[in-house]
């Protein structure tokens, strides 16, 4: 990771900073696309193609059953306005989405479909409040895995369990957790599920993956339907709209190759090492990071309970409650924490001065490390605290 050349990077929950290989991979795209045009067109298509199958695999997906878009929003939108909705139905999510699983759903109101706002505090989202917010008319939930603002973790098993108890759907935007917690769509009977590659998977903006489940390949209307939504794609002597029978249907037309190749070599690196593994290096760090942070008097905001830390006496703890398990381990990548008579905009400001990279939300300061960093990496974060 080149950038530990110089800074203490912790902003993974926002834009991660790119592995070598990554980068190299991109450079080469250019300079061979400067040099060759399209002439190499087949071989770095092969290259977008294994990101495709790491991808699925990665989630317990089959390869048909992925699409290639952009970014998180578009894998959502083609769900939002591809589902059959029918005025009077209405889609249930926490209020404290981020606006990429909020905005799209709420744009469904010209269409007579209500999206209902289930309270939540610090991103602390409660089943039995999310359960209370369905009836008979809910065609599905949008959930995310991990929470933006405090790292809260979902249990994607109880999420589906609750929503097909009631007849809907789940959406799982698993942009942040996504490549650093175990996740199988599969056994966990999620339906849907979309997430950028800039985030934990290590790889450049504007290139992540969707997953359709394969029964629901046909429920969705193809919107942005293009030459590459055919299964004559590249034959343009045939005229028939005829379109291919996987997720690759909702792709429409030409991908920025360069970020998808980067995608997929980041992919390659992060699926190297089990996922399983990566989640225990990810928690162990998180779990010195919480306390380095409470001796220095920061109080965490994020959920640590395996490590017995008190949460905040205003927050309450979810209740269980869709077949969810007391025991999810509810704890993520992300830390989030004040420093009593800091504001959070002024640390961040006095870290990025040393090179130390950290973000602001929701009111508090947001820490993000990935399985790279180590204990010199706090090291230099503890010490901006004290200074």
């Amino acid at each position: 990771m080149p950038v530990c050349e110089r800074f203490a990077y912790f902003d993974h929950a926002g834009v991660s900073p790119l592995p070598r290989p990554t980068a190299d991979i991109i450079t080469a795209w250019a300079e061979d696309a400067a040099a060759s045009g399209n002439y190499n067109w087949r071989d770095w298509q092969r290259r977008l193609e294994d990101g495709r199958g790491l991808a699925a695999r990665l989630i317990g997906a089959a390869t048909d059953e992925i699409a290639l878009v952009r970014n998180t929003t578009e894998g959502i939108t083609i769900v939002a306005e591809g589902f059959p909705w029918r005025e009077g139905d209405n889609v249930v999510l926490p209020a404290c989405e981020f606006p990429s699983n909020r905005f799209p759903w709420q744009n469904l109101a010209s269409r007579g479909v209500e999206a209902r706002l289930v309270p939540c505090s610090e991103g602390r989202l409660d089943l039995a409040e999310l359960a209370k917010a369905c009836d008979r008319r809910t065609r599905m939930l949008a959930v995310s895995w991990v929470d933006y603002l405090t790292g809260w973790r979902n249990d994607p098993a109880a999420l589906a369990q609750l929503a097909h108890e009631r007849g809907a759907l789940l959406f799982l935007d698993a942009i942040q957790g996504l490549g650093i917690f175990p996740l199988d769509v599969r056994a966990a009977g999620i339906d849907f599920l979309a997430s950028d590659g800039h985030k934990w998977l290590l790889g450049p903006e504007g290139a992540g993956v969707l997953y359709i489940r394969k029964e629901h390949l046909g429920l969705l209307r193809p919107i942005g339907v293009g030459w590459n939504s055919s299964v004559h794609a590249g034959d343009f002597t045939r005229p028939e709209m005829e379109l291919k029978p996987a997720a690759e249907r909702y792709e429409g037309g030409t991908f920025p190759v360069g970020t998808f190749v980067g995608l997929a070599e980041s992919l390659r690196l992060l699926t190297a090492m089990p996922t399983a593994a990566i989640a225990e290096r990810i928690l162990e760090l998180t779990d010195d990071l919480c306390e380095r942070l409470m001796r220095c008097g920061a109080q965490i905001v994020s959920q640590r309970a395996r490590m017995g830390f008190q949460l905040p006496a205003e927050a309450p703890r979810a209740r269980t409650g869709g077949g969810e398990s007391p025991s999810y381990d509810r704890r993520s990548g992300i830390v989030s924490f004040d420093l009593p008579g800091h504001d959070p905009a002024e640390i961040r400001a006095r870290c990025r001065s040393a090179g130390v990279i950290v973000n602001c939300r929701g009111g508090h300061v947001r820490v993000s490390p990935h399985v790279y960093n180590d204990a010199s990496d706090f090291d230099r974060l503890i010490a901006v605290l004290q200074g």
